[in-house]
Order: C-alpha cells, then sequence, then structure tokens
C-alpha cells in the first residue's frame, strides 16, 4: 500500500477558500460587465481577462476536490453541493456527469477507458484537446449549455444592457482559456507519451515548476502523480506531497 505523507484530506479551510473564490468570481464579473472596455488600455484589459482566467480554473478546481470528497469529507453532503454550485458557474455542466468521468480518468488513467486520454488516433494536441470537450459537451448535454449560454448571453445583452464587448471579453473568453488551461497542465502535459521516460502505475508526471508557477498554472494540478497517487488530498496540500 503506498504511503501517504499526509493525513485529513479537507477543513473548513478549504471551504472558506471556496466560499471566498465563489463570491470574488461573481463580484468581479458583475464588476466588469460595465465597465467602459473601449477606454481602458489593451494591456489592462488582457491582464483582467488574464485574472478571471485564474479565477474561473479555480471554480473547476472546487468541483474537482469535491468529486474526490476531499473538499468536505466529514460533510458529504455540503462538499457535493458546493461541487454542483461550482460547475454550475463555471459552465453549467452537469457535476454527476464530470465526477464520473473524472472517476473513470482515475480507474484508467492514459489507457483506454479514460475519457479524458486520447484514443490512439486523436493524438495530436489539438485532436487531443476537442475529444477532452467532446467527452463532457456531447449530445443532448451541448445542445443544454447551448442554449443555457446563448440564453444568459441574450439576457445580459438585451435585458440588462451589457456590452456584447465586456460579456466575450469578461465571461465567455475567461471560460473558453480557463478549458485550455485545465488541459494543458491537468491533461495533456501530465499524461502525453514520452518515449524517454520509465511508464509508472499512473502513467503521469509532475511539472517541475516551483510553488508560485505551480499555482499559476493550474492550481498545483501539474503535480500530477502526486495527484494520482494521493487523490485524496486537496489541491493545496499537493505541494507538500511534491516535496
Amino acid at each position: 500500500m503506498a504511503h501517504r505523507p499526509l493525513s485529513g484530506a479537507g477543513s473548513w479551510l478549504g471551504v472558506g477558500w471556496a466560499i471566498a473564490l465563489f463570491l470574488i468570481w461573481i463580484g468581479s464579473l458583475l464588476g466588469l460587465l460595465y465597465l467602459p472596455i473601449d477606454q481602458l488600455p489593451w494591456l489592462v484589459v488582457l491582464v483582467v481577462i488574464l485574472g478571471r482566467t485564474i479565477l474561473q480554473t479555480g471554480l473547476f478546481i472546487v468541483a474537482h476536490d469535491a468529486m474526490h470528497l476531499s473538499l468536505l469529507p466529514q460533510h458529504p453532503r455540503l462538499n457535493h453541493a458546493m461541487g454542483h454550485i461550482a460547475v454550475g458557474l463555471y459552465a453549467f455542466l452537469s457535476y454527476q456527469h464530470c465526477r464520473q468521468q473524472h472517476q473513470d480518468h482515475h480507474r484508467h488513467p492514459a489507457q483506454p477507458g479514460d475519457p479524458d486520454f486520447h484514443d490512439g488516433v486523436h493524438c495530436h494536441p489539438v485532436a487531443w484537446y476537442l475529444k477532452f470537450m467532446g467527452e463532457y459537451l456531447s449530445g443532448y448535454r451541448l445542445v443544454q449549455l447551448v442554449f443555457c449560454w446563448v440564453g444568459v448571453l441574450g439576457i445580459l445583452v438585451y435585458g440588462c444592457q451589457v456590452s456584447p464587448t465586456n460579456a466575450i471579453a469578461f465571461w465567455v473568453a475567461p471560460l473558453v482559456l480557463s478549458s485550455l488551461q485545465l488541459f494543458i497542465f491537468g491533461t495533456y502535459l501530465p499524461h502525453r507519451h514520452r518515449p524517454q521516460e520509465t511508464p509508472n502505475r499512473h502513467r503521469a508526471v509532475s511539472s517541475d515548476y516551483p510553488v508560485w508557477l505551480s499555482f499559476l498554472t493550474c492550481y498545483h494540478l501539474g503535480y500530477h502523480w502526486e495527484h494520482h497517487e494521493y487523490p485524496h488530498l486537496p489541491w493545496y496540500r499537493l505541494p507538500a506531497a511534491r516535496r
């Protein structure tokens, strides 16, 4: 049995961080939607979009911890309720579907049966990303989500008089960039095939980024071998497992 370097999967610290993230995400979006974007330097707009992208990714990380019951394991109902809220804010996703997909990823990492992995044909990064997204946005789920997204955009633009440019820059763009961030640093780099490396049972490698950069890239999910070896650990304890 693998030695577990840290005991105690989650705490109210993680819940407090998650609630703060929810409030910052909502508050920043409401404030930015009415910002006179055409009067701002493009560099400022870019920095704000990147900041919103980091917040957006954080929503999925909260849901990810909830899927592993590491957000608040002693209160599973609250744990999963917060997971539902996180993926709902993230992109109106189904928490149960995402959870099932992620469980399959951990059961069959980087091999047949892993919904996050390429199928041997779609192994080019772009094709792999499209397959990765297709596993979560397929069939009727995609239709439902498109209706939700278009409906919200319509309400913002025509009902709340929000500029379409603001809606795209501060809501749509961070969502798209976040999906790329999660794919690149949470799936592609950790699980891509490297002929020179000896496979491990998780078929995963970890980044060598310093802690601050690991946080910015994907909330330490780049420490991916550690995540697969100790899936009970919340995101903020992965650096300790890495050490």
